[in-house]
């Protein structure tokens, strides 16, 4: 019996025996068929529900193979996002609102993917303008592993005055008088960023199903039909997963999600994992919601966060010692493991505790590398020696212009290397790393793999390394598939597989690069049930309720996905690169306003560059 057909589509399979339908059959979850319009047709019957797509263009769902689902849904409804908004103006203007309506105690919260580069004024905001925009509500403003903006409220309700100490690895600036600024900067660590954010109100557990709720159909609006939960800090386990397992056994999940298990406390890491391999095991769970394995936080003295305003972070010498017991632990009990790893000088040492354990215990399970920026073709040698994969997200769209300024341009051509990557045959998922660093759009994602341009359009990756758009998006499904353990299971459109898809609002493999960032699905389906409509589709998919609390943003402003998609270019508005306000002149970086106003980033030019970012409007 088949229960659905789709027709009259260009289905994109990535089956390279049928690689384009016009047609699929759906049966018990999975797809039945591909084919024409007239030989799937022929499969009807009289209990057949029939899907017209008038030539839309159908892909495999999309797979985000590392993102944070699970603590980003607790919080979604009270996040102000600031993703596809055109300019500062507009941002502002919109944090503004949100402060009006949002009740004491709660914080109007800013929360990663967004650049400053995106905005046509081509700066960050000031904390004049936060706190003009803002003075009684605390405000917390995430700009990724970098810093975050406070205003004098947030000041106030969190302590933070004068003579509060800087934490380990983090630094409150402070004016001249020694009073603090409002800014806290990553130096390296983000932990004074995750820790200051920790202290704000949580949401009731009511009001975390709904906010998970709509942060999935959020993720579904874009296609997405499979996530890989990263873990995160503040994120423990079991007590922190109540809300999906709610969701999975009330049967209200819209994506498959596999999540794995992260270290949360320094110094108890082997402990950490020595008491879940107790509790659960790989696999355990339903068909929507599994335990993946270990990571991508093993031992807290391997992080090297990302923050490309600082120095390479160098992990300690005990490094090894402690990852080296936690591995081999996982190793012996065949638990999958991914590891945080940036930096190819990381990664390196890794290698050597990988080939060490695997010497001693074979791996019989996948490892993954997670970010992988500035590797090495020896070391992605090493990793596809080993058996292991490299989950790769876009946060050089976010964070080239700064990569660029460190390191130079044509260190930025590389990062990371996936054309070399796939090259040497080892398996790359797609993914983004999202909430708090980068957007959760996986559009984004594609638009960089196949451009090879940051969210401002500086233009990183050189021709001949770009990937074609069908490569990208292989990456994004069945490339996605094997970090979970489901390569031939999901990520095609073929007989036999889960029937995840997504029909897509334009055609993905036709339009203009400019466009692509700008796609979103139209009906998106998981294991054969619609989990998301518009337009004409509207009526097939199931309601949602309204966002809860009241005052939620998701409530009162279209979500980023709801939101037009438009590169930044400089130009774009009538509104000074600068506040009004702004008199200093940085005598180190310079303040050259004609540069941000009539060009993209100069990153070849230091002074220059920095005159763009307007770091004399706010401290670096």
């Amino acid at each position: 019996m088949i229960d659905t057909i789709l027709t009259d589509g260009r289905i994109t399979t990535l089956d390279s025996a049928c690689p384009e339908a016009e047609a699929l059959a759906i049966s018990g979850g999975r797809i039945a068929a591909v084919g024409s319009n007239r030989d799937i047709m022929r499969l009807k019957d009289d209990q057949t529900q029939v899907i017209e797509l008038a030539g839309r263009r159908v892909i495999p769902g999309l797979n985000d193979s590392h993102t944070h689902l699970i603590r980003g849904g607790l919080s979604y409804n009270m996040e102000l996002r600031w993703e596809n908004v055109p300019s500062l103006a507009d941002a502002l203007r919109m944090l503004r609102e949100q402060a009006a309506r949002t009740p004491a105690p709660q914080w109007v919260r800013v929360i990663g993917g967004w650049s400053e580069f995106q905005f046509a004024e081509r700066r960050m905001p000031s904390l004049d303008e936060i706190n003009a925009a803002a003075p009684d509500t605390p405000v917390f403003v995430l700009h990724l592993y970098a810093r975050a903006l406070l205003n004098r409220a947030a000041l106030r309700v969190l302590g933070i005055g004068p003579d509060t100490p800087n934490p380990p690895g983090g630094v409150i600036e402070r004016d001249a008088r020694g009073n603090p600024t409002g800014m806290l900067l990553a130096k390296p660590s983000a932990l004074i960023l995750y820790s200051t954010l920790a202290q704000g109100p949580k949401l009731p557990l009511q009001d975390q199903i709904n906010s998970t709720r709509h942060f999935m159909r959020e993720l579904n609006r874009l296609g997405i039909t499979s996530v890989i939960d990263a873990g995160g800090g503040g994120q423990n386990y079991p007590e922190d997963y109540e809300v999906i397992r709610h969701l999975d056994s009330s049967g209200q999940l819209t994506l498959r999600l596999a999540y794995n298990l992260f270290a949360q406390k320094p110094g108890s890491e082997l402990s950490d994992y020595e008491r879940w391999i107790a509790m659960t095991e790989p696999g355990a769970g339903s068909d929507l919601l599994r335990m993946n394995g270990a990571g991508e936080n093993l031992t807290w003295s391997a992080a090297d966060f990302e923050n490309f305003l600082e120095p390479r972070p160098e992990p300690g010498p005990h490094m090894e010692a402690e990852l080296e017991r936690i591995v081999e632990l996982l190793a012996t009990n065949d638990w999958p493991f991914r590891i945080h790893a940036t930096y190819d000088e990381t990664i390196d040492r890794f290698l050597t505790v990988f080939e060490r354990v695997n010497g001693r215990t074979p791996f019989r399970q996948r490892f993954i590398i997670d970010h992988a920026e500035t590797i090495t073709p020896r070391n992605i040698e090493r990793i596809r020696a080993l058996g292991g994969g490299i989950a790769i997200q876009h946060r050089m769209a976010f964070q080239g212009e700064y990569f660029a300024a460190r390191y130079g341009i044509e260190a930025a051509r590389a990062t990371p290397p996936v054309a070399r990557m796939l090259a040497e045959g080892v398996p790359v998922g797609g993914g983004t790393d999202a909430t708090r660093v980068a957007s959760y759009d996986p559009w984004v994602a594609l638009h960089w793999l196949t451009t090879g341009r940051s969210l401002g359009g500086l233009q990183m990756t050189e021709e001949n390394a770009l990937l074609d758009r069908e490569t990208a998006l292989r990456i994004w499904t069945e490339g996605s598939s094997w970090f979970s353990g489901e390569s031939g299971e999901k990520g095609r459109i073929t007989k036999g597989f889960h029937a995840d898809l997504a029909v897509l609002s334009t055609d993905y493999m036709r339009v203009p690069d400019d466009q692509i960032r700008g796609i979103r699905s139209v009906l998106t389906m998981l294991a054969g049930k619609v989990v998301y409509g518009e337009g004409g589709f509207a009526g097939l998919a199931p309601p949602l309720p309204p966002a809860s609390p009241d005052w939620s943003p998701v409530g009162h402003l279209p979500s980023p996905g709801q939101r037009p998609a438009a590169m930044a270019a400089p130009g774009d508005c009538d509104i000074p690169s600068c506040h009004s306000e702004c008199r200093n002149a940085c005598a180190l970086h310079a303040h050259d306003h004609s540069i941000a106003w009539n060009n993209k980033v100069p990153v070849r030019h230091a002074g220059r560059f920095w005159g763009a970012l307007g770091c004399s409007c706010f401290a670096i």
